[in-house]
């Protein structure tokens, strides 16, 4: 037990590094940190942790968090932090243009998302958006998507796509959003490998070397976004399909969350690591 502690401890603090640096950059202080992971530690000891047949009692969270009764009791009266707005509209912009890469009613000639022209007849821009992104009327999901520089308007005022995937160019938050849900993916991937047994893990891999040159760089980010971009359109076109917000028609039971994400990193080889 203390060899695992031992571990986990060195694997927290590595990937604390990058985390405590966005914060500091972003100005959040160790206090307001500090009760961020207060709450979640209560949040997951009272949701997670239950003995089956029996409340989750403060005394209990105490003992399996570490904080006393009156820290638990004061955590769970104060409000979660969310951000319900921003997760909102990365869900329908990102719904907005997954349909319009891959539904073939608004495709052009050679299978490519067609230039739309904002109303009118046949396949336009603001039937695109009713039927990927519900009631929210379709100025408001065309100005985000201006503002993320993913589509453009011509000067006809048809609309283009630029980006075949919602990435948030100029909004800070949008970006640290991400941060909230693609790095929470990846740990939960890891929680679930830890526990699980062997032929029930998730797929879980990466390809890494500690002695490239920099001019090798160039080369491996564009290999990385060509065939991770391809992968993950091919595998997109294919999750679509069963996902029944798009196709109301597909059956089964249950309500599950899944996906694939792909990421390139880099880093500096100190003298002590070579």
């Amino acid at each position: 037990m203390n060899e695992v502690r031992q571990v986990l401890g060195y694997a927290v603090q590595k990937l604390l590094y990058p985390l405590i640096r966005i914060l500091l950059r972003n100005g959040m202080p160790f206090g307001t940190f500090a009760e961020l992971a207060k709450w979640v530690y209560v949040d997951v000891a009272t949701q997670e942790f239950r003995i089956q047949g029996k409340k989750q009692t403060d005394s209990r969270v105490s003992v399996l968090t570490g904080l006393s009764r009156k820290e638990v009791k004061g955590v769970k009266e104060k409000p979660g932090p969310t951000d319900v707005g921003t997760l909102e509209r990365y869900n329908r912009a990102a719904r907005v243009i997954n349909g319009w890469v891959q539904d073939r009613s608004f495709q052009d000639g050679w299978c490519e998302p067609a230039i739309l022209p904002m109303e009118g007849e046949g396949p336009t821009f603001s039937l695109l958006v009713n039927q990927y992104s519900g009631d929210v009327p379709a100025r408001a999901i065309l100005d985000e998507l201006l503002r993320v520089n993913a589509v453009t308007r011509l000067k006809d005022g048809r609309i283009r796509l630029l980006q075949r995937a919602y990435i948030p160019q100029t909004s800070e938050t949008d970006k640290l959003n991400i941060l909230g849900t693609d790095v929470a993916f990846l740990i939960a991937t890891i929680d679930h490998n830890l526990i699980c047994e062997p032929q029930d893990a998730y797929f879980q891999r990466k390809v890494a070397y500690d002695n490239l040159p920099v001019s090798a760089l160039p080369e491996l980010k564009r290999l990385t976004k060509q065939h991770g971009q391809a992968l993950l359109e091919e595998l997109n076109e294919w999750l679509v399909q069963q996902d029944r917000d798009t196709n109301p028609e597909v059956k089964g039971t249950g309500r599950k969350q899944a996906g694939i994400g792909i990421y390139f990193f880099e880093q500096d080889i100190s003298e002590s690591e070579q």
